[in-house]
This record gives structure tokens, sequence and C-alpha cells, in this order.
């Protein structure tokens, strides 16, 4: 009996230290949502609410955009954020971190509701520029992101008043402790901070050619893209319908799903994300520090815009990924669907699958019990995520040591993610295939200068939805 309950007292211990705990060191979030012009921003703030325990939110401020020129809605935030009070304490039963709904509620600002640089001068401080000057002042030396899902006048505001009223030094700190994404440009002030603010990190497609933009992958429903995951009827199955008050305020699509959403996305600690590496990729997108050259202009342009300028500094931007369509079990693939699809929209929807699967999940922990729901495996290695080969060299692969929570089984899928690297050519893993946990032997590439390739191991488990999680493994070839 005694060895019984030292067995069972060691089984808990293993299994509780699986289950999955929000970061040690918290991304910083704050967030501006034109909440109301388009039912995408409430779609947005839904998911981010289920992921209110792997950042540190402080700020949901309300702001306009060329959608919504004259108007703030923050009472929508707080119906949502109301909604997820109810749900809180069953989600805290699946992962720990998950912050009250009064103290999200505290967080809940509004900027002027006045359209772009008309709230930027003199007398346009608002409760939201405020709000963001406080948080960037904070003692904490982490990085502010700042998601904008409108128009960001309000953080220009901010800016404009940090510049007027800090010394040089003081103003330069805090610009640095900025890091911007905006969903395209969406009011006249988002190319203002990019012109008047170079030391300000900023991720945008410029412009508002959204057909063009990176952050449509998380909507474009093009063939191979595994459109059935943002379908109405899997909202309906999965997010909207008998999953409790938060899922009940998950709108219909209008214009596209969640096209807020990859904002922060990326910023999930998932193993394959890489906040301060927009160039490595990740369920949000990939970008690449440039200077674009010429203006993606959109035909469906919104009335009163104005003229887009050629962008003055280096910003993180568009970069492609070319995907694959996966292939059948069995037989010849159709021609079509083994021609690489390369577009910078594919950065996000290459990972749909994934991410809508673990949207759906924790959907299921605001209403399931632990032992009911389906958890994340916990992907390990068996080696450094970092090492040196020789060129020409061999190394190994190893996922060694992976669980899960559940006690699932798991499968392994590794790939090399070329556009990540910069070697420019593929790395295969023949004669070995691809679904091992440990791939014993691959070539390295015979290299005349130093290169980096990025190994990307997918975990997947098999409970409903699988879930999965990721490690990277960077490999600098050496001459």
């Amino acid at each position: 009996m005694k060895q019984t309950i030292f067995l069972l007292t060691i089984w808990l211990v293993l299994t509780g230290s699986l289950r999955a705990q929000p970061p040690a060191l918290k991304n910083r979030l704050l967030v501006l949502t034109d909440m109301e012009a388009d039912p995408d921003d409430a779609q947005s703030l839904v998911r981010l609410l289920l992921y209110a325990n792997q950042f540190d939110i402080e700020g949901l401020v309300a702001t306009t955009s060329i959608h919504q020129k004259k108007r703030v809605a923050p009472e929508t935030i707080h119906r949502i954020v109301d909604a997820y009070g109810k749900v809180q304490p069953n989600l805290t039963k699946h992962e720990a971190g998950y912050p009250a709904a009064a103290a999200l509620k505290s967080l809940i600002k509004k900027g002027l509701p006045v359209y772009g640089m008309e709230g930027v001068g003199e007398g346009n401080d608002s409760e939201g520029s405020a709000w963001i000057i406080r948080q960037l002042e904070k003692n904490d030396d982490r990085p502010l992101w700042v998601a904008v899902w409108g128009g960001p006048n309000t953080l220009a505001q901010a800016l404009w008043t940090i510049r007027k009223t800090r010394t040089p030094e003081q103003a330069s700190r805090l610009y640095r402790k900025l890091r911007v994404y905006t969903i395209s440009d969406q009011d006249d002030s988002g190319p203002w901070i990019r012109k008047n603010f170079p030391d300000v990190f900023f991720i945008v497609s410029p412009g508002y050619g959204y057909e063009h933009a990176t952050w449509r992958g998380i909507n474009g429903t093009d063939p191979g893209t595994h459109a059935e995951y943002i379908s109405n009827a899997w909202l309906a199955e999965h997010i909207q319908q008998g999953h409790g008050p938060l899922g009940a305020e998950y709108p219909d699509v209008a214009y596209g799903m969640e096209g807020d959403t990859p904002t922060f996305l990326g910023w999930i600690p998932n193993g394959l994300n890489a906040p301060e590496h927009p160039d490595w990729g990740g369920w949000g997108g990939r970008y690449v520090l440039q200077q674009p050259k010429e203006v993606l202009v959109s035909r469906f342009r919104p009335a009163g815009a104005p003229s887009e300028e050629p962008e003055t500094r280096p910003i993180w931007t568009n970069a492609a990924d070319s995907v694959i369509a996966p292939r059948p079990p069995f037989g010849p693939p159709p021609a079509d669907e083994i021609r690489p699809r390369k577009s910078s929209q594919a950065t996000i929807w290459r990972w749909r699958s994934e991410f809508q699967n673990d949207f759906a999940a924790r959907m299921d922990w605001c209403i399931k019990p632990y032992q009911d729901a389906n958890h994340p495996p916990v992907p390990r290695l068996g080696h450094p995520d970092r090492f040196t080969v020789a060129s020409g060299g061999s190394f190994r692969l190893s996922a060694a040591g992976s669980a899960d929570p559940d006690g699932d089984s798991m499968s392994y899928r590794w790939l090399h993610y070329q556009e990540a690297g910069s070697y420019p050519g593929y790395v295969s893993f023949a004669p070995f295939a691809s679904n091992l946990y440990e791939i014993p032997e691959v070539k390295a590439p015979v290299v005349t200068s130093p290169q980096t390739l990025h190994f990307i191991v997918k975990v997947t488990d098999k409970g409903k939805p699988a879930l999965t999680r990721y490690k990277r493994v960077l490999v600098d070839v050496v001459p």
C-alpha cells in the first residue's frame, strides 16, 4: 500500500509538472482598437482574452480609424471583458495566470473620437495617450508591444507629447522600448510616426493595400490554405456555440475573420514564435527589415484615404514563404498541389490548422474540467537549440524527452524553415523520413561563408482538437 501511494504521488508530481504554465517573463502588450468599425476587432479580442495569461496586458484603448472616424467604443470592450470574467475561473483550472476581469477592466481607456492627425498636436491629449506614456515610463526594462488594430493616432499623440515634454535622452529611452505592429495604415498618423520617430521598432504592411498585406494570411481562402478552419461552420461549432458566454460574444464574419489577430498571434510563447526576431517567422507571420521601394495601392482603397508616400526608413514588412501543399499519403500528388505557393500571406496561413486548433482547445477550457479537455504537448530537444557544424558535416536532430500532460500519443514533423535562415538552398532529410522524433543524420550544405539554418520540429498530440507545440533549432554552418 505504501509503495502504491508513493508511486501515485510521483505520478501526480510528474504529470502536474507537464501542465503548461504561463511564461516566467511575459511580453507586455497594449492594444489600440477601433472596436465596432468591423466585427473582427471583437473576434480578435475574444481570442486575445483566451491567451490573457500569456501576456502582461497593460492597456485596451478604444480608438478611431479611417473606417470609424468620429466614434470610439470602450463599452464593447467592457462587455467582452465581462463575458471573459464569467469563464475566467474555469480557464484557471487549465493554466495559471489568467487575470481577473476587474483588473482588465481597469485597463480600458479611450482615445479622442477624431480621425488621424486631426487628433495629434497641442490640446489633443487623451486618457489613452496619457496611459501609453504612463506604461512606457514604468520601471520595467521589458519592451512594450503596441498592437494597433485601427488607427494609431492615440500612440502618435503620446509620442508627440513625449517629444515636447521630455529631454532628448529621456524621450530616446522611451522610443527604444516601443514595439509597434499596425494592421496596415488605417489613418495618416502611422506614416507620420515612422517618418518622425525612426528609432521606433515598427512592423507594418504600409499603405491601404490590404489585399497585399501579410496579415491577410489570417483570413485568406485560396486553395491549399486550409480554409475550412475559418469557415462559418467551423467557427460556429468550435467557438461561438456551446462554449459559454465568451464564445457567444464572437460575432459572425463580415469582411474577414480576425484581421487584427496577427498583431499578437506571433507573440504567444509556443516554441516557434520569436517576437524580437520577426524575420524568423511564426504564427503571426514573417517580416524582414527593409525600406520598401514602392507603395502598393489597393483597388479597395477606402474613400478619403490620404495619398501614400514612399517610406523614409527601414521597417519590418512583408516577406514571402514558399509552402508546398500536403501530398496525399499514397500515389502521386496532382500537379497543382505540389507547386510552391510563395507569398507573404503564406507566412501566416502555413500554420493555420495549428493555431485554429489551439484556439478551439482554449475555448473548450472555458466550460470543461481539466480531464475532459486537451492541453498542448511539451516538446524537448535531445541537444542544444543552437550549435555549430563544419561545412559538409553531419549532425542529428532530436526531440527526445517530449511529453504530453494528458498522456496522449504524439506525432513529430521536422522541417527546414529555409526562408528564416541565411542559406539560400533547401536541406533535405533524405534518406530519412521527416516524421521521426529523431533524425539520425542530416548533411550540412557545403558553404564558403558562414550560414545559419533553421529547423523546426512540430510536436502534435492526438487529442481533440490536436495541439501542436514547437522547438526551433539553429545550426550555424561554417567553412
